[in-house]
């Protein structure tokens, strides 16, 4: 509630953007510091079928450039384009690109089958002809991303961009799975690997004036707030989600995380604790402050099991409540 509805929704509120009410709040102070405020959620990224993890970091490019570059393309006389789903130069004419069809069934709805001209591969057969590393696009787009960064090693750009997914935890996902068929939690950690390849002030932030604002001196870093990104995660996928994180913060950005999973609370800079309950229980703000602090001085639940959680042992302790800041 309090980073969602108030904070979020009070910042597009302030700008004009808001679809919701936002969440009671007498000021929000420091906005000019900050040139975009994004919600990074766990909402799905889309339903189309061509939507696929290397398209969402831009590494999809750096695939069609490969296989056009090949000499059997030269020889066939096939550009980038004629690898995209996008384009009717190679896709498949019958499922445009998407490898499957809808049938009618009338009373019972629609099914969805593989394509029968293609065979779920997408392209046409003399794009398909054409091979790399032994395998065609769409062979190659069914191998997973830790995969692909063996056997595509020597391809820089495209193995620097496959890492930001392997550093997000999603080095399992296939390269040319559509993006529907991701968890919340996946669809979440995608978006932030395509953060992770922008550079400060680039993207949707240069459209709404972070560009311009660097040139004259004004903000540019960008405010990320994350929704529970620890959701369905292993504890080694924890430890290589904050340090995608970390990676944010280290280049300018400011990050916030809602979260309750003490491994990712350990590592933290800065503790906002909220209780003592959840619901009509809770609202009370117990900490605001440094993580060694709220681990010397916090009070509540989420202090005392972060504390048994690294046997910490406070240096000092406080007998009343910590104001907040």
């Amino acid at each position: 509630t309090l980073i969602e509805s108030v904070l979020y929704e009070g910042v597009r509120a302030r700008r004009g953007e808001a679809d919701a009410e936002p969440g009671a709040c007498r000021e929000l102070r420091g906005l000019e510091m900050v040139a975009e405020v994004l919600m990074v959620d766990q909402r799905p990224l889309g339903r189309s079928s061509r939507s696929n993890p290397v398209t969402a970091i831009g590494a999809y490019d750096e695939l069609r450039r490969l296989f056009a570059g090949s000499p059997q393309a030269a020889a066939l006389g096939l550009t980038p384009g004629h690898f995209s789903f996008n384009l009717d130069l190679g896709r498949c004419p019958d499922c445009r690109g998407t490898g499957t069809q809808e049938v009618d069934l009338q009373f019972l709805g629609t099914l969805e089958v593989v394509c029968e001209r293609c065979q779920g591969h997408r392209f046409r057969p003399d794009v398909l002809a054409v091979t790399v590393r032994g395998r065609n696009l769409s062979e190659t787009l069914e191998l997973t991303v830790e995969e692909a960064m063996v056997e595509l090693a020597d391809q820089r750009g495209l193995v620097r961009k496959l890492r930001l997914l392997e550093q997000a935890g999603l080095g399992y996902l296939r390269l040319g799975q559509a993006t529907s068929t991701l968890s919340a939690g996946e669809a979440q950690r995608l978006k932030l690997a395509a953060y992770l390849r922008e550079a400060p002030g680039a993207g949707a932030l240069a459209a709404k004036g972070g560009r311009a604002a660097r040139k004259r001196g004004g903000p540019w870093r960008r405010l990320l707030l994350f929704d529970e990104p620890t959701t369905g995660l292993h504890l080694s996928d924890i430890a290589l989600l904050y340090r995608s994180l970390r990676r944010l913060v280290q280049r300018g950005d400011g990050v916030v995380v809602v979260e309750h999973q003490l491994d990712l609370i350990a590592r933290a800079d800065w503790i906002v604790d909220l209780g003592p309950g959840g619901g009509s229980h809770g609202g009370q703000v117990l900490w605001c402050g440094p993580l060694d602090g709220f681990l010397d001085e916090g009070e509540g639940p989420t202090a005392e099991e972060l504390r048994r959680h690294l046997d910490w042992q406070p240096r000092r302790r406080l007998g009343k409540r910590v104001p907040a800041a």
